[in-house]
């Protein structure tokens, strides 16, 4: 289905196109209306330490930045690059600012690099292993990634993102860092580059909708006909207590219409629970989109109007952790979906993407380099007090 003319103009929030209704759009039928004229309750639920999923988000520890110099020493002729050209590389100036923390991360993961003589940077055999086992699963699971992608642009008003938002995202939803190059230019059809007149910015625009897409993962789970009302799976950390009133209040809110997050939300009033479940919904929906059904705040804090999201619009997370848990590890606050781990620190099979195998083995590679002791405390799946504070060793931060 073809997407309607848009004005070439800058995608502001007064100028972005609206979207047209596709699919489970009883936003404003007679039952909606009632209900939408309660207010949204103010409940505010403790936030409470799962240890399982704060180790989940632990082992990905310097796993990115590693395999950003990893990405490119393997692109290069015969799987290695001067030391030089590495660090004059862009892409690593803006990652890790200085050459100290290049050469730290080199040297620390010995069993991913090796370090010629010269100057030379190479990959070891587990790494290149590695490596082509991971080209081999991007190019199987293409068609997945490039739903995905679309499903992702069809959350959003303007079907559109600027392109470092989905930069910000390449990580957790898989995309190769040559997406631009490799994945956008082999799907004209789908996707297009634009840069609005007055607009420094790039953006990634969606060509075409489809409606066989914009299913929500939580219609598919329920496996029947009538969506109106669907509750989100919930869990709590093993030790969360619930007062009677939230209880209460919970049990109503799941009782409330549940809106696709891929219909037009202008019927809704911001200000009620019915409003605030659609917003949930979005949440829920963009994280199964991402492999690992996790990602770091501040990835989505500046999507808030291409969503159609109200401000604070991240306080979704504290008030519904039975839903989400924000761990507070490695410096950060990361979105991990509950029901994607079942209580456990492993994704359960169903939502497992082949890709989140093979870093996890690039992790349990990483931590063979570790001291016996550190190495003990990460396999065992433990996630100590260091870990949250960031204290202790070298620390390496990737940003696009």
């Amino acid at each position: 289905m073809a997407l309607p003319p848009r004005s070439p103009s800058t995608p502001s929030a007064s100028s972005l196109p609206q979207r047209k209704v596709h699919t489970n759009q009883n936003l404003i039928s007679p039952p909606f209306a009632a209900e939408q004229r309660a207010t949204l309750v103010n409940v505010k639920l403790k936030w409470v330490k799962d240890r399982a999923l704060d180790a989940a988000v632990s082992r990905e520890r310097h796993l990115r930045a590693a395999h950003h110099l990893l990405d490119l020493v393997s692109s290069r002729s015969g799987h290695r690059m001067s030391l030089p050209e590495l660090l004059d590389d862009r892409s690593v100036r803006k990652a890790f600012g200085c050459a100290d923390g290049v050469d730290a991360l080199l040297g620390k993961y010995h069993t991913l690099f090796a370090l010629r003589r010269g100057g030379g940077v190479s990959l070891t055999d587990a790494a290149l292993d590695l490596r082509r086992r991971e080209v081999d699963c991007l190019i199987e699971s293409e068609p997945d990634l490039v739903s995905r992608l679309r499903r992702l642009l069809m959350l959003t008003l303007p079907r559109s993102l600027p392109l470092h938002t989905v930069d910000l995202l390449r990580w957790d939803l898989g995309l190769p860092r040559d997406y631009r190059a490799s994945i956008l230019r082999r799907y004209p059809e789908h996707f297009s580059l634009e840069q609005p007149e007055g607009d420094e910015r790039v953006w990634l625009r969606l060509l075409s909708w489809d409606n066989g897409l914009a299913v929500s993962e939580l219609e598919k789970s329920a496996g029947i006909s009538d969506t109106t009302c669907l509750p989100f799976p919930v869990s709590f950390t093993k030790g969360f207590g619930l007062r009677s009133k939230c209880v209460n209040w919970l049990r109503e809110w799941q009782a409330l219409p549940y809106t696709s997050p891929y219909a037009d939300p202008s019927g809704l009033d911001r200000r009620t629970d019915v409003s605030e479940k659609r917003n949930v919904g979005v949440f829920h929906e963009l994280l199964h989109l991402t492999v690992a059904k996790r990602t770091e705040r501040h990835n989505v804090s500046n999507m808030r109007k291409l969503l159609a999201m109200p401000q604070k619009f991240t306080k979704v997370f504290e008030r519904h952790p039975g839903i989400f848990y924000l761990s507070r590890v490695l410096g950060t606050q990361t979105v991990v979906l509950r029901e994607a781990y079942g209580g456990g620190s492993l994704l359960l099979d169903k939502h497992a993407h082949p890709l989140v195998a093979i870093r996890e083995e690039y992790a349990t590679v990483m931590r063979a380099a570790l001291p016996p002791r550190r190495r003990g405390s990460r396999e065992s799946g433990s996630c100590s007090e260091q870990d949250e504070e960031y204290e202790g060793g070298e620390e390496f931060e990737l940003t696009e």
